[in-house]
């Protein structure tokens, strides 16, 4: 398969391992893009106000979204939380709950009520590896109080937006040693030294890779709200890296967009910028231009993108790490360049608008069958 030149490609219909829906409004109006997108299965954050904690919240919130858009599979996760026990673990598996995700305390959107102490959880690790359910990890360190840096002092570096993935991977090889049965995702990799924690652990271990981290770098947000996210793009020796993944991860990375919507006021305009990138819409064209500039770079080779790797990370590995299928089996024809990203996604009926990610450029165009 000569990727770059193709103008038309078949392919399965995506699995998309970390999406944040929300509720209420914003629900309404992204909800509906994740087929657009070139995806009919998705993995849903529980990080919403208030998180959703419970089994019943769990279930309740997934009959919202199926309600708003009834043709996609809804996996559902926990937010960790001090009111997360064994008992709750065991409890969520026969209600069929997919995971829990950790949020460490204060690091990113909705994250106030994250962990501080994850030796607390110890017991619910222990259960959750018991009952085969997957931990979904945001693998940063928050950053240091401003007060607390310091050039003169005698403590370990100080932490920002830039080192905070790296300064979690101990915190992550001391989760997987403890339990090393337990199925860890390290979610959103932005940096080499993510993918070589990952690669350093048991098949039990994987790794989710956005569709905008394979295009950004530190220059791209610092100047543009829109691509400001958590964890925040870094260097382009660590995209690059992203993207040699992708084709030579040998199934340990897969794709979870983090598409993460807010509102347009939410990031400009107000005097913090919220954290967040909206890839939902365009998914599947994100990752495919992001391919094709990698090889034209030189970074992967022509041969690398082929048609086994385009389906597994797009889906097929996903899916074998999380033990789900695709029972419709669908497919997808993508188009080069016959879609152009709106400038702004709104509704008439909904008061709250988002702007997507490479808004007015080109991208594939996607067809279901």
């Amino acid at each position: 398969m000569n990727f770059t030149k193709l103008d038309e490609i078949e392919l399965l219909a995506a699995f998309d391992a970390h999406v944040h829906l929300r509720d209420g409004p914003m629900s309404q109006l992204v909800t509906p893009t994740i087929r657009n997108g070139g995806v009919n299965q998705v993995y849903v954050m529980p990080n919403l106000v208030p998180p959703i904690t419970t089994i019943q919240q769990c279930l309740e919130y997934r009959d919202r979204l199926k309600a708003v858009e009834p043709n996609v599979d809804y996996l559902m996760s926990l937010y960790l939380h001090e009111s997360i026990t064994p008992e709750v673990i065991r409890d969520a598996k026969k209600a069929g709950v997919m995971g829990v995700k950790s949020y460490p305390a204060g690091v990113t959107t909705n994250s106030s009520s994250g962990v501080v102490d994850y030796e607390a959880f110890y017991p619910v690790f222990a259960e959750m590896e018991k009952q085969d359910m997957i931990l979904n990890l945001h693998g940063e360190v928050p950053s240091t109080p401003p007060h607390a840096h310091s050039s003169t002092t005698k403590d370990s570096t100080a932490i920002t937006i830039l080192n905070a993935e790296p300064a979690f991977i101990p915190t992550f090889k001391t989760l997987h040693s403890k339990f090393p049965k337990l199925r860890i995702i390290l979610e959103h990799c932005s940096t080499s030294a993510a993918l070589a924690a990952v690669q350093s652990c048991g098949p039990q271990v994987a790794g989710t890779i956005t569709a905008h981290h394979l295009s950004l770098i530190i220059d791209d947000w610092a100047g543009d709200p829109f691509c400001f996210c958590k964890p925040v793009a870094k260097t382009p020796e660590d995209r690059d890296a992203l993207l040699r993944a992708v084709v030579n991860g040998n199934e340990r990375f897969f794709l979870g967009t983090d598409s993460a919507p807010h509102d347009s006021k939410k990031k400009r305009g107000e005097d913090k910028i919220a954290a967040g990138v909206f890839s939902q819409p365009y998914a599947i064209g994100y990752v495919l231009d992001a391919l094709e500039k990698g090889v034209e770079r030189g970074v992967i080779k022509e041969q690398e993108v082929t048609k086994v790797v385009l389906e597994g990370f797009l889906g097929a590995w996903g899916r074998k790490f999380y033990g789900v299928e695709d029972s419709k089996g669908e497919r997808i024809v993508l188009r080069r360049g016959a879609e152009e990203v709106v400038n702004v996604l709104r509704k008439k009926e909904v008061d709250v608008e988002v702007v997507p990610f490479r808004r007015g450029e080109k991208t594939w165009s996607v067809t279901w069958k």
